[in-house]
């Protein structure tokens, strides 16, 4: 009876070191340094190389982390019932209970994950290569239970969560980086940079091109003295050409194709033939990810793109610089004119022109404003109020006043917009604030 209950007890504490050890694994291998991982492999550290491949397919590692975790916790659990029915009785099972989850929070959970997190690279390095082996030892298992629950999943109402990775931890970049900014860790610029690339794949072209009302064209018909000046005048270095009417896109003109023709005419602007160097017009749909248009730009070598709707018609256009914007916020050289569309007033007010991007706003002035159903915060407030507003109208929207400035027939041109007081913002109901 004594070796017996050895035996049982033995088990019970190896079962024990055993989640110890899962659980150890699962938080030093997610805790590690990827940077410090990546510069140890490339000194020749064969360990650190064995965690970056873990860490190269996460979904494997949490999939034997929960299943030998569990394996183990309800075999260890199953024993200690037993051992404590055939000790004292029926009411062995109560015990048992209570005494393996304090066993199993203080010495199997608590325990190994504080030490994991005291030194995660150096506990990651000691645990990894025995984790490769349980790894690929519980693979087929895991990938039963991965089909089990999908073909499950498939029987459900809603097909989103069908090709979902079941097993894999999804770790919120957003909530890290903000977090790590509120820490300090990581500074608020780089804080912006680093969401500007995780919304890449979330916003469409049509969120960030040059509406067609705001773009600089030329028109093919004029003299080309006229062009010229024109083009020379502008700001940018590639200009749309149109001809007939300003939504028929012709080409576009590149300042240095225009230079070479001239210095090839002996400099005589009247000589000039603008269709013979322009290039050719690349459009693309709206709807495209600004994720898919950089890697476009980045495959076609090109920088700018016209933007059409879903009938052919050109709304705008978006270049290189427009999504590179998007990650390090404005770009500005000697040669762009001062952007005054985002003025600070001293009373806490911002006066805006309505075509601002909601995005631009929020980044300036660190501003929390929607940006789900409009663009611009003269769509906002169109949206919101669902009608075209007068000057002089105020309402109150989001925890922020919005009072119309000016209006040119039936666009806003220029706004006025404050964050509201907490106790303003708690009375606010969503409606006029005065007519």
């Amino acid at each position: 009876m004594t070796t017996e209950i050895a035996i049982y007890l033995a088990a019970i504490a190896v079962l024990l070191v055993l989640s110890a050890f899962f659980n150890g694994a699962e938080t030093a291998l997610t805790a590690a340094s990827r940077a410090r991982m990546l510069q140890l492999e490339q000194d020749g550290n064969r360990r650190a190389n064995l965690v970056n491949r873990l860490l190269d397919k996460p979904e494997k590692m949490i999939g034997t982390v929960l299943l030998g975790n569990t394996l183990v916790d309800v075999l260890a659990s199953a024993l200690a019932a037993n051992l404590a029915v055939t000790l004292v009785g029926e009411v062995g099972v109560a015990y048992a209970t209570a005494i393996m989850t304090l066993l199993i929070v203080i010495f199997a959970a608590v325990l190994p994950k504080t030490y994991a997190l005291s030194g995660p690279d150096r506990a990651a390095l000691l645990l990894a290569p025995p984790m490769r082996w349980i790894i690929l030892l519980l693979t087929p298992f895991t990938m039963l239970i991965a089909f089990v629950v999908r073909q499950l999943l498939k029987l459900t109402p809603s097909k989103a969560d069908d090709d979902a990775n079941i097993l894999a931890r999804h770790e919120e970049l957003r909530g890290t980086i903000e977090l790590s900014q509120r820490e300090g860790a990581v500074g608020k610029g780089d804080a912006h940079m680093l969401g500007g690339v995780l919304d890449l794949g979330q916003l469409q072209v049509g969120d960030i091109m040059v509406h067609r009302t705001n773009m600089e064209m030329v028109n093919a018909a004029d003299l080309p003295a006229e062009i010229v000046k024109a083009v020379v005048g502008s700001q940018y270095t590639r200009v749309p050409v149109w001809r007939d009417k300003p939504e028929n896109i012709i080409g576009v003109l590149h300042t240095k194709d225009m230079l070479g023709a001239l210095a090839a005419n002996g400099w005589n602007v009247a000589r000039l033939d603008i269709t013979s160097f322009l290039g050719t017009p690349w459009f693309v749909p709206e709807q495209t990810s600004v994720k898919t248009q950089l890697n476009a730009f980045l495959k076609r070598k090109a920088q700018l793109a016209l933007v059409v709707d879903e009938y052919g018609d050109v709304q705008g256009l978006i270049t290189l610089e427009d999504i590179l914007e998007e990650i390090v916020g404005q770009i500005s050289d000697e040669h762009d004119t001062p952007d005054a569309t985002i003025r600070a007033q001293s009373d806490g007010s911002v006066l805006v022109d309505g075509t601002v991007a909601v995005r631009d706003l929020n980044r300036q002035m660190d501003w929390e404003l929607p940006d789900e159903e409009a663009t611009t915060v003269a769509g906002i407030v169109i949206h919101e109020a669902q009608t075209i507003p007068e000057p002089g109208q105020t309402f109150n929207f989001h925890g922020y006043r919005f009072e119309v400035i000016r209006k040119q027939r039936n666009r806003i041109t220029a706004m006025r917009i404050k964050p509201l007081t907490p106790r303003s913002a708690t009375t606010d109901d969503g409606g006029p604030a005065s007519g």
